[in-house]
């Protein structure tokens, strides 16, 4: 599926800004951002696309029980998380490593979730209200609707005050949108006029089914028929992603009502290390896909406004460096306690955990220390 007149690019392939008519509303957002601030926009994605690779092989090495690439979606990620208020609340699904890393996740946090020594890894209210990963398909949409609800019953949102107006982003997959939740999400959403944004990537396999099979109309237009103000972007247009997100969070928040983003962008990889896409797909679409690679195209944006060759080769630098400190660390990973499963499953004390926590102490020590 490539992009339609109906799709935004502020970006073309070859990464030259498009302005036209239907662009004039996003286009002042991208010229209010500073050098640093493009810059960024580069940094993270050629950093978390080399953390991505080096999660891969540490799997295929026995290192992780399963990893999920992000590979070729990094710019529909870090222009939304940047799109982003640093206090609305973000409720991913799996893949999204880049906004976790934006929002101040230690990548490591993944490594171990993924290794399967965590329950989730992170407290979102130390991590810049990123809440943990989900990998029931579907379900955060629900949850980050619930959340919106709460913003809205509590009046925290258009106040007109950028300190206490808070919105939501839910992000959630092609597959996803054919789940009864997200139908139900946008129903209560649309219902209660809900301050958040529906992210949807639009990677364009479910696993091994295409789009196309799931899906005879544009997935940006189920949103429009729940009553929900959409919008399908190139996914693979950091600047699209930024500007297009940053306008419908404003909106949101300002207490006009949920939003609708569908990227098209491309799952370059499997959709997980258990998956072998060379099954299902032709590599005539790779290769279509891999010419509109987000990270080649905004790196000629940016050599085009003049960046030097010490900043790029400052972010080669950077990526390397985490990719090294990944494998070391993951190496160093002790296996935790049986015991730990117990841990956190509620907030307080419940008797429940005790009792099968007291269980397996009772079954290991029937050993007798025993290997």
């Amino acid at each position: 599926m490539s992009t339609t007149e109906a799709t935004i690019q502020l970006l073309s392939p070859e990464g030259t800004i498009v302005r036209n008519a239907a662009n004039e509303p996003y286009l002042p957002l991208i010229d209010q951002l500073s050098d640093q601030q493009l810059q960024d926009f580069h940094r993270h994605m050629v950093v978390i696309r080399r953390f991505d690779i080096e999660a891969g092989n540490l799997q295929r090495q026995g290192q992780l029980a399963l990893w999920i690439p992000s590979l070729g979606q990094e710019g529909a990620q870090v222009g939304s998380a940047f799109g982003a208020r640093d206090h609305d609340h973000i409720f991913p699904a799996y893949r999204e490593h880049a906004v976790a890393r934006i929002r101040g996740v230690d990548p490591m946090r993944i490594i171990e979730m993924l290794r399967g020594i965590s329950h989730g890894g992170w407290d979102p209210a130390e991590r810049g209200n990123f809440h943990l990963y989900t990998l029931v398909i579907g379900s955060q949409t629900l949850h980050a609707t619930g959340y919106a609800m709460g913003l809205g019953l509590e009046g925290r949102i258009g106040t007109g005050d950028p300190n206490s107006d808070t919105a939501v982003m839910v992000y959630f997959g092609d597959g996803a949108s054919s789940q009864g939740d997200v139908s139900e999400a946008m129903v209560f959403a649309a219902s209660y006029q809900t301050p958040q944004v529906f992210f949807l990537q639009n990677n364009h396999w479910a696993i091994s089914v295409p789009v196309e099979r799931q899906s005879r109309t544009p997935l940006y237009l189920r949103g429009t028929g729940f009553g929900i103000p959409s919008f399908q972007i190139d996914g693979n247009d950091v600047l699209a992603s930024y500007a297009v997100t940053r306008h419908s969070m404003d909106a949101a928040r300002a207490g006009e009502g949920p939003r609708f983003i569908e990227a098209l962008t491309y799952r370059m990889g499997a959709h997980t290390t258990s998956d072998d896409p060379t099954k299902y797909r032709e590599n005539d679409e790779l290769t279509y896909w891999s010419e509109r690679d987000p990270v080649a195209r905004y790196e000629a944006y940016l050599r085009a406004r003049g960046a030097d060759e010490a900043f790029f080769a400052d972010v080669a630098t950077e990526a390397e460096d985490l990719a090294a400190d990944t494998r070391k660390r993951t190496l160093e990973i002790v296996d935790p306690p049986a015991s730990k499963i117990f841990d956190h499953v509620y907030s307080d004390d419940h008797p429940l955990m005790r009792e099968q926590k007291a269980w397996l102490e009772r079954y290991e020590a029937s050993f007798g220390g025993e290997a």
